[in-house]
């Protein structure tokens, strides 16, 4: 059995790589804790909104993914509102999604839930 996705760290891509496509990506999207959660759009990106009963909450959780994105060396683009943090992954060097997009969501619905 592969190891969970959220035990896993974070590989810096360098780009030259092709991006996760087909039952490749759909495998991996799987093996998100939290999969049904997370939309992949397009191929490309994978997307998910997470909800809190207020603005403080919400921003300590964008703190909280804003240190282990600082950590794994791989930062989602974050938008924050009131009651409300959604959380977009990709991999920019290959413009698409790789293993680390997925180790990356892995490890915020870790925090979500803790």
């Amino acid at each position: 059995m592969p190891a969970e996705l959220a035990s896993k760290t974070c590989v810096p891509c360098r780009g030259g790589v092709p991006p996760l496509k087909g039952k490749e990506l759909a495998d991996l999207h799987r093996q998100l804790p939290e999969w049904a959660h997370w939309k992949v759009v397009n191929e490309h990106h994978i997307t998910r909104a997470f909800s809190f009963p207020d603005f403080r909450k919400a921003l300590d959780f964008v703190n909280r993914v804003g240190e282990v994105a600082e950590e794994q060396g791989h930062h989602p683009d974050i938008l924050l509102t009131w009651g409300k943090a959604e959380i977009t992954l990709w991999t920019h060097k290959v413009d698409g999604l790789t293993e680390s997009d997925f180790i990356m969501a892995a490890k915020i619905d870790k925090l979500y839930g803790a």
